[in-house]
């Protein structure tokens, strides 16, 4: 009689088990077609995501604290923030840093202004009247790839000349036809949910 009980006590243990085994994986099934679902749609909380390079950041301020130093007392603590995205402009393995503003004190009625970085910190160039995203081509010219910005309702295209783009991008040539799909977005501050981080 005990070995039999010793083997339903056993069969039970096993099955208990292998229902727990079971249901963790269909938790986390779930969980991660909820997670895929809510990614392709475009509503999942990226609040948990990891944050920009820290170091990007800090150089990306420390450079604005000395560009701006002179505004800072026409500036109350809500224009001094920023957005950046990061793109390999050049192909030399390290990120340039395109840095926008979204407050009164950078826009106007003809777009933003902000500045293109190297990785280092030190100005490619600013740039002034241009609205959100910046698109970078698959196109370059002296080995760093063109820029289309839109500017009043239209995109014009920029091209580095003599080490610098164009600072005003409404006065650029205008795009004949449509951005190309295989440019690529970069600091996209209304489209996007983008950090910001204060200077």
């Amino acid at each position: 009689m005990k070995p039999l009980i010793v083997i339903i006590i056993g069969f039970l243990i096993l099955s208990s088990c292998q229902n727990k085994v079971k249901t963790k994986e269909n938790i986390v099934k779930t969980i991660a077609l909820d997670t895929l679902s809510k990614t392709v749609a475009g509503t999942a909380d990226l609040s948990e995501a990891p944050s920009k390079n820290s170091d990007a950041v800090e150089r990306i301020r420390k450079q604005l604290r000395l560009l701006l130093k002179n505004d800072f007392q026409a500036m109350t603590k809500e224009d001094r923030f920023f957005f950046y995205g990061a793109f390999d402009l050049n192909n030399d393995g390290k990120d340039e840093y395109f840095v926008g503003f979204s407050n009164s004190y950078f826009c106007g009625t003809g777009g933003c202004s902000g500045y293109i970085l190297n990785n280092d910190g030190s100005v490619i160039n600013k740039f002034t009247v241009t609205d959100f995203p910046i698109y970078v081509t698959t196109s370059s010219t002296e080995k760093f790839y063109d820029l289309v910005f839109e500017s009043a309702g239209k995109f014009h295209v920029l091209k580095m000349k003599n080490g610098k783009y164009p600072s005003n991008p409404s006065v650029q040539e205008v795009l004949k036809g449509d951005v190309s799909k295989e440019s690529t977005k970069v600091l996209d501050i209304e489209g996007k949910k983008m950090e910001k981080y204060s200077f």
